[in-house]
């Protein structure tokens, strides 16, 4: 069986990694070992990062949306439940743009719900 060569596809497969690195200091940008171990991780918390993010904004969504509705002394689970009973259908990002930006058309979708 012939030898394989593995110039150009062992090169290709390692400048992919050391062209994520970029930007990293030290070693972690120029040794294909480091580099690796650490764009790895960084994918990963990224991944990660990225579903965070939607956990974190739904929790200020809701809270913005809680403290609309506390002024209008009514709570957040209460005030949810109304819009669901009068088959009211807004999600709760654009509630807490409402909640923070238009005080009155929050009160006024507030309203609709008694």
């Amino acid at each position: 069986m012939a030898r394989v060569r593995r110039g150009f596809k062992a090169r290709q497969r390692r400048n992919k990694i050391l062209k994520l690195a970029k930007g990293f200091h030290f070693d972690r940008r120029t040794k294909f070992k480091h580099a690796s171990e650490t764009v790895r991780r960084a994918l990963h918390y990224a991944y990660k990062g990225r579903r965070l993010l939607k956990r974190d904004m739904r929790r200020l969504w809701v809270v913005r949306i809680n403290a609309g509705a506390r002024m209008l002394g009514t709570s957040y689970s209460q005030f949810i439940s109304a819009l669901k009973k009068k088959d009211i259908t807004i999600n709760r990002k654009m509630l807490s743009e409402l909640a923070i930006r238009d005080f009155n058309a929050f009160k006024s979708i507030f309203d609709a719900t008694k």
